[in-house]
């Protein structure tokens, strides 16, 4: 197991606050840089699954992912609290504090922490057509339930791939979503709904020929039709 040095920032690395019984939806990623794509999943799931929270954690980094032009953590924490401003939503990079490098440890670390909450993982559809590279990918979908948001080009590469085919006697009909943070894992739900065509990729290359701030300017030109 592998595990990062931990960074204690104050007011960036703590674990937000919850209480007994809530449904939280945990949205992981490197967010480098939030864009209004992330805030459109976040809006959908904790609409669409009944959520009473949903914790963005932005990461020290992706372990598959090149780190060469990862904005330093708390630029990133703080970028993603401007763009995701809600009272139901709380952005953290407690991962850090922990030197946890993968999701499972962040999964085992908070059910184990907090036995009596209803987490529920977050990710987009382009995650689970990798979601097999991950490291003990099938202890995080027997430990957590799995909502799964439609990204644009990645519907049909997620739905066939590896991990969705080994978990495809879970998968549970769209008119159950509000019922999954309830379930027992392994349970999963794939969301259609509003796309963005923005990625956090393109959008630093875009920087590179013209500085930008750290959050995306707010815009619906990247929403695509349902």
């Amino acid at each position: 197991m592998t595990l990062r040095p931990p960074l204690r920032i104050a007011g960036i690395t703590e674990l937000p606050p919850s209480g007994a019984g809530m449904r939280i939806g945990l949205f992981g990623g490197s967010f480098n840089p939030i864009h209004e794509g992330h805030r459109l999943v976040v809006e959908e799931t904790l609409r669409r699954l009944g959520l009473d929270a949903l914790w963005v954690m932005v990461t020290p980094g992706n372990p598959l992912k090149d780190h060469s032009e990862l904005a330093p953590l708390a630029e990133r924490v703080l970028a993603a609290r401007a763009l995701l401003d809600s009272p139901k939503v709380r952005v953290t990079g407690f991962e850090a504090a922990h030197g946890f490098s993968y999701s499972w440890q962040t999964v085992k670390f908070l059910t184990d922490a907090l036995p009596d909450r209803h987490f529920v993982w977050i990710m987009g559809a382009d995650n689970l057509v990798d979601f097999h590279r991950w490291e003990r990918w099938r202890d995080i979908a027997a430990t957590l339930p799995m909502a799964i948001y439609v990204r644009p080009g990645s519907s049909r590469r997620a739905l066939v791939s590896p991990a969705a085919s080994a978990l495809a006697r879970w998968r549970i009909d769209e008119d159950r979503a509000r019922r999954l943070p309830l379930l027992a894992p392994p349970a999963w739900v794939y969301l259609h709904g509003r796309q963005s065509s923005l990625s956090s990729s393109a959008i630093r290359a875009r920087r590179k020929a013209r500085p930008a701030p750290l959050a995306e300017p707010s815009s619906n030109a990247h929403i695509m039709p349902v």
